[in-house]
């Protein structure tokens, strides 16, 4: 089963302070910006496992294409150069025409890709968008201040350059050429260049690359488009209208969405807008939700019925059950992301990074302005505009450095945020009627792709050099020890093993693993102490706080267990008149109990609890520590209990 049912919303960055909630939690000054020798020598398995799943298999799938890339732009320059540049070139040229009787679609090869494939991969963006929007990193704004800025920056500080250097004629068109990054190479140059630990800095940089993204589809589809026609652009209006419609009615299957987008697609070509933002506004309007646990719970019963009785019939509502339990925004995600990642971005590389530099064209762009304002704009835009503009707004407390990412580190992220290649090759071939224009733009972004590189690995080199920013992932060691004559303990206090969990009453998931938890103290008897300890998630769970103040207030009377038992078996009935028959059933003084819970009693210890997560890289619940060290992949009774053997043998936690 997917990590991400396993973990409440462990695939979001919780809001752990929001303003209407009754107990607002404060963080400790430094908490951001606290590392630890340990936390620096993590392993990156360890750093990537604190992502979402969806998240991970993302930041692997752009890794892996972006050497698809480099592989297909080496092939395309080596082919575009060679005897064979003919063939290249005709290739492209080629008119491909799809009919049904006497209506059809034509175009060359060329525009098939750059107009077709590559509308599908601003699809998929408009999809993370969407999910990162609706459940994802985006969730909580307050985290999205300093990336947001950032980005406006690597917006407006590269064109400015780039009309700096090329600021007449048909020249001054290429300023789209420099506002984009590719995100794919980022992603991909970063796990090259970047620090071992850094999935901290790749998620600030995907939320900074998601204002980057749709800022790039509107100039493509605003700006570069051709002359509009009024019929076309009401019929893809009317399309996108249908999604609108689709999702809030609860459509759940697939095709029909896939059939609306097609239409939004075909309609975008005739009203004379680029296709690109056909793509990323279909996108992002595809639904996404966290998944509930009743559809979770009843997927499962199905395919248990169906394990009993495995008939046709049974089977397909069992595929059923599961296609409702997963957002339709995800299911397009896993079909098409692996196609757009190793299939259509890289025919993008092949049938644009293919520049024949014989006959002095080389020369001619080297001594070009459009060459060198794209380098500029680029390489010295992006460093300058990014940077600045991200340690500004934190130095004036406009927002904060993500945890575990320093100053250096941001830098070097604006220094690969200059590879533009995939969005820069488009805008190319929009801006320019010129081939002169359009070879020597090319050159440019594929000089800025190599320089930008460079200068992100000497500046990660020198912030690991000068400031010691080794690394720029999430704490993965408790923050406080473990102190027996504060946390809750179950089992002796001086256990040779230790398992603590950071919990939220109303948290289905943590309900779960408290059963496992009790497998797991069968299994080690007297040999495992195991630590509750508050993470209430109240942006989700509006119960969560005052059903850690009850814990809390029963606490007092001597019945902690107790209590935390009946609030897990009861995470339905969590108002204050349930929590006072919890307590009146294990006769607990009734009015001291309600004091201290209507009062807030024991607040400033939920606080403490919360910010004790934030410092040890908890995100979600729930979250487990084997030991001192935050534990990595599944909560099930058996990953545990493999997890602290391994521990007690003295072997690192090697859990997937």
């Amino acid at each position: 089963m997917d990590s991400r049912y396993g973990n409440d919303h462990a695939g979001r960055t919780q809001q752990l302070n929001p303003v209407s909630a009754p107990l607002a939690v404060v963080y400790p000054d430094g908490v951001t910006t606290q590392r630890t020798k340990s936390t620096m020598q993590t392993r990156r398995r360890q750093l990537s496992g604190q992502l979402s799943a969806p998240l991970r298999q993302y930041l692997d799938t752009e890794s892996a294409s972006a050497a698809l890339m480099i592989t297909a732009t080496v092939l395309a320059l080596l082919w575009a150069n060679s005897p064979w540049s003919g063939v290249y070139e005709g290739l492209w040229s080629t008119d491909v025409s799809l009919r049904i009787g006497a209506t059809g679609l034509g175009m060359d090869l060329g525009h098939w890709i750059n107009d077709g494939l590559m509308a599908v991969f601003f699809f998929i963006i408009g999809l993370e968008v969407r999910r990162d929007l609706s459940v994802g990193e985006l969730t909580d704004r307050r985290r999205v201040k300093l990336p947001l800025l950032a980005a406006i920056g690597g917006l407006v500080v590269p064109a400015l350059l780039y009309l700096w250097l090329a600021p007449t004629g048909e020249a001054a068109l290429g300023w789209g050429i420099v506002i984009g990054t590719d995100t794919a190479f980022l992603l991909g140059t970063l796990a090259l260049v970047g620090p071992a630990t850094s999935t901290q800095l790749r998620v600030f940089l995907l939320t900074l690359t998601v204002v980057d993204d749709i800022v790039a589809v509107s100039v493509i589809g605003l700006v570069y488009s051709d002359s509009l026609d009024g019929g076309g652009l009401l019929a893809a209006a009317a399309a996108l209208a249908a999604l609108v419609i689709m999702g809030r009615i609860g459509v759940w299957r697939t095709g029909p969405y896939a059939v609306t987008v097609i239409v939004v697609w075909v309609a975008t070509l005739a009203s004379g807008l680029h296709a690109s933002i056909a793509g990323m506004i279909a996108g992002l309007l595809i639904p996404a939700f966290t998944p509930k646990r009743e559809a979770v719970e009843g997927a499962a019963t199905r395919f248990r019925a169906f394990r009993q009785s495995p008939m046709a019939e049974v089977g397909r509502t069992a595929r059923d059950a599961l296609a409702r339990a997963v957002p339709v925004n995800e299911r397009m995600q896993v079909l098409l992301r692996p196609w757009v990642s190793y299939v259509i971005v890289p025919v993008f590389a092949l049938a644009n990074a293919g520049v024949d530099l014989r006959g002095g064209l080389l020369a001619e762009a080297l001594a070009s302005p459009v060459t060198w304002a794209v380098v500029t704009g680029l390489v010295a835009g992006k460093f300058l505009g990014i940077g600045s503009f991200a340690l500004t707004a934190a130095k004036l407390g406009l927002g904060r450095l993500p945890q575990g990412v320093g100053p250096g580190q941001v830098i070097g992220g604006a220094a690969l945020s200059g590879i533009g290649f995939t969005v820069s090759l488009l805008i190319i071939g929009l801006a320019f009627d010129s081939e002169q224009l359009q070879d020597e733009a090319t050159v440019g972004v594929l000089i800025a792709l190599v320089l930008a590189s460079m200068l992100g690995w000497l500046t990660f080199r020198l912030a690991a050099i000068f400031h010691g920013e080794t690394s720029a992932g999430l704490p993965t060691t408790l923050a406080r020890p473990v102190d027996p004559g504060r946390d809750h303990i179950r089992g002796p206090a001086t256990a040779p093993l230790t398992l603590v969990e950071y919990v939220d009453f109303e948290c289905p998931f943590c309900a779960r693993a408290t059963g496992a938890g009790k497998e797991v103290r069968e299994h080690f008897g007297e040999d495992l102490r195991y630590i509750s300890r508050h993470l209430p998630l109240p942006d989700v769970h509006p119960h969560a706080e005052v059903a850690a103040g009850a814990a809390e207030a029963a606490a007092d009377q001597g019945r902690f267990w107790d209590m935390h038992d009946l609030l897990f078996a009861h995470q339905d009935q969590l108002e204050l008149e349930d929590l006072a028959g919890y307590a009146g059933h294990l006769g607990l003084d009734l009015e001291k109990f309600l004091h201290d819970v209507t009062g807030q009693r024991h607040a400033a210890r939920i606080r403490d609890d919360v910010a004790d997560a934030e410092a040890s890289g908890a995100r979600g619940t729930p979250t487990f520590f084997i030991g001192t060290e935050r534990h990595v992949g599944p909560h099930d009774a058996q990953s545990l209990i493999t997890a602290l053997e391994a521990t007690r043998d003295g072997r690192p936690d090697t859990t997937p």
